[in-house]
């Protein structure tokens, strides 16, 4: 076991699947103390729509831990459809699922973000932030990782007085149980995406895990504000 994270206590919401699941993995074999957050199959279990549940389950883990030095804000939720054809609560669920869900944590662990001194937030923005991928439906998407990224320079700004670094890492198509899914169902997809990597594969959970490693790290002390692409190049031409 290596020991970049030794020491760190780190909380990772959306830990049951995906870029939650490989972050947290690497997180632990990284020598952190790893509490998992989701609906169900992890080590605390929440509703990060709730504001109640939010701060209790922060309150808690503070009280037990007096501090937390990682925030990785995982979870997410999305409905994909077309301007002409997506419904008003839809638009709403997936802004919730994307930027009120990033608020409410990150608001009820800033105590214990501060108490920390050296503590790093880890948000997810999206190559969708950025582009639009011709053929994918991502209109709400990309208007909620649009917002994260926004909120996170926002949140560096605040939290640089308080010892509290803000990053983004923006993926590119990250193969997880959802877009296996959507793959499924738009075979022709999968082609669009590989025309815009330049790496001529989709990526794993662990291809972001390894990037929140390093920005939950000391080794990226001097780094805040950042968005950092990990998504084959798509971005870059």
């Amino acid at each position: 076991m290596a020991d970049r994270l030794k020491g760190k206590v780190a909380v990772v919401t959306g830990a049951a699947n995906g870029i939650g699941q490989g972050c947290a993995r690497l997180f632990a074999d990284e020598g952190a103390t790893v509490i998992g957050v989701d609906r169900t199959g992890t080590d605390e279990s929440c509703d990060l729509l709730d504001e109640v549940a939010v701060g209790s389950l922060f309150a808690r883990i503070g009280a037990e831990h007096g501090r937390i030095d990682i925030l990785v804000n995982a979870a997410a939720f999305a409905v994909f459809d077309w301007i002409e054809t997506m419904r008003y609560a839809d638009w709403k669920a997936t802004l919730s699922g994307e930027l009120d869900i990033v608020f409410l944590t990150t608001q009820a662990a800033w105590p214990w973000l501060k108490a920390s001194g050296r503590a790093s937030v880890v948000n997810f923005a999206s190559a969708n932030a950025r582009h639009a991928l011709e053929g994918s439906p991502a209109l709400a998407h990309c208007a909620g990782k649009g917002g994260v990224l926004a909120m996170t320079r926002q949140l560096a700004m605040e939290g640089a007085p308080l010892g509290v670094r803000a990053n983004t890492i923006a993926p590119g198509f990250i193969l997880t149980a959802a877009t296996r899914h959507h793959l499924a169902s738009d075979p022709a997809i999968e082609a669009k995406i590989l025309a815009k990597n330049m790496i001529q594969r989709l990526g794993e959970p662990e291809d972001i895990g390894w990037c929140a490693v390093w920005l939950a790290s000391d080794e990226a002390r001097y780094v805040t504000g950042a968005d950092i692409a990990v998504d084959a190049g798509a971005t870059a031409w």
